[in-house]
């Protein structure tokens, strides 16, 4: 991995998430950042800084991720726009490139160009493919800044690599493909079913280029900034982030609170939105104070923002590879020893934001299954763990405290 940093931007749908992610990539590019702004959205932020409509696709890459094109004006900031349907249309023909002995001897046909079109969940897959692109061993970036989709969807995209490995390990087990050259043997002897040559090759190349782009998610050089506005959704918003983040390891860099309006109107609408607005600001301050994350704010300039040179520019802290992260919250999963003391092992698992409600754990087999503020992690267990009982589990805190017991009969005397 490069000594590339990345910041990732999400929060509250209609916050301005572009607006912020825009702002801190111009002003990390005028402080001699060399910056790429990598973004699915458009608009009058945006516009300004693509080439015109229908230009900016000549130089797509294989992934589909448009060639990045410098910004007029700012040195050293590079803007580059996800297309899904040329990402997709790249995976998809590849993909029948390499399966096209098996597509011939079953008689199909193989489909044109112009007759694919982007399946659902095709940006978020774009995304994924553009990230892992722009951090590769080729990297020219010192900092990507990723404009993501609303909180709830972005948790969803960076916990799909992982997911997404655990399937094909689900499907293709090391035990089998361990097995391919007994292929022929198991099939006529024991009539076993094995997956084909190709499947496990696509298998294996999934589970890389998988690997590639989770490693940049859990590299402790990328973090994320949550953006909100001060209405009366913002603190559900961002205690549901929070949780979400905290579940996957993700650190939380700062929160940003868009859109605020000034204090001391003479007008008595204007000064009661404002006065609201400042009740909820408190609201989201003593979440920040619980993680120990910064606040930022951002003045409402009463109209759309009109490119980068508006607005506040959001000075997000992203620590280098080799820089210790401050704020990043212990490395879940983790287990500690308290077999002597005790007479258990204590995990305990970082979750800010989240309650009791919609809180469950559950054993399954080797693995544990987490819910909280409606997302899912699945891990296997360590080893130590996988010959012990769940003993009990407590949410105090902001913090899931699990206790396990050796289990006697797996247990070595």
């Amino acid at each position: 991995m490069t000594g590339v940093r990345t910041l990732l931007v999400t929060g509250a749908g209609g916050a301005g998430r572009t607006c912020v992610a825009a702002a801190t990539a111009a002003a990390a590019a005028r402080a001699g950042t060399h910056t790429l702004l990598l973004t699915a959205a458009s608009g009058a932020v945006l516009d300004p800084l693509l080439p015109p409509a229908g230009q900016e696709t000549a130089g797509t890459t294989a992934t589909g991720l448009p060639q990045p094109y410098s910004v007029d004006g700012v040195d050293g900031l590079y803007v580059a726009r996800t297309d899904p349907a040329a990402a997709y249309r790249a995976g998809a023909l590849d993909l029948q490139d390499r399966i096209g002995s098996l597509l011939g001897m079953l008689g199909a046909a193989p489909l044109d160009p112009e007759e694919l079109t982007e399946l659902p969940g095709a940006g978020a897959l774009a995304v994924l493919r553009a990230l892992r692109e722009a951090r590769g061993p080729q990297a020219a970036w010192d900092l990507v800044v990723v404009d993501l989709p609303p909180a709830a969807e972005a948790v969803r995209l960076l916990a799909l690599p992982e997911q997404l490995r655990r399937y094909l390990r689900r499907l293709l087990p090391a035990d089998r493909q361990a097995a391919r050259a007994l292929r022929p043997v198991l099939a006529q002897l024991a009539g076993v079913p094995m997956p084909a040559e190709w499947a496990f090759e696509a298998a294996a190349r999934a589970d890389a280029e998988l690997g590639a782009v989770q490693t940049v998610i859990d590299d402790p050089a990328t973090a994320a900034a949550v953006v909100v506005a001060p209405d009366a959704t913002a603190e559900a918003v961002l205690r549901s982030a929070r949780t979400g983040l905290a579940l996957f390891g993700h650190r939380l860099a700062g929160v940003v609170a868009n859109r605020v309006l000034p204090t001391g109107s003479a007008d008595p609408f204007l000064a009661g939105l404002s006065g609201h607005q400042q009740d909820v600001l408190k609201l989201i301050a003593d979440q920040c104070a619980t993680d120990g994350v910064p606040l930022y704010e951002r003045a409402h300039l009463g109209r759309p923002p009109q490119g980068v040179e508006e607005g506040l520019a959001v000075p997000v802290d992203v620590p280098g590879p080799q820089a210790p992260a401050p704020h990043r919250p212990p490395e879940p999963w983790t287990v500690e020893d308290r077999l002597g003391a005790d007479g258990h092992f204590l995990w305990s698992l970082p979750l800010p934001g989240a309650g009791r409600e919609g809180l469950d754990l559950v054993r399954r087999g080797d693995e544990l299954v987490v819910d909280a503020g409606g997302f899912r992690r699945i891990v296997p267990l360590p080893s130590a763990l996988r010959r012990c009982a769940v003993a009990g589990a407590a949410l105090r805190d902001g913090a899931l405290s699990v206790r396990f017991t050796p289990d006697p009969d797996l247990w070595p005397r």
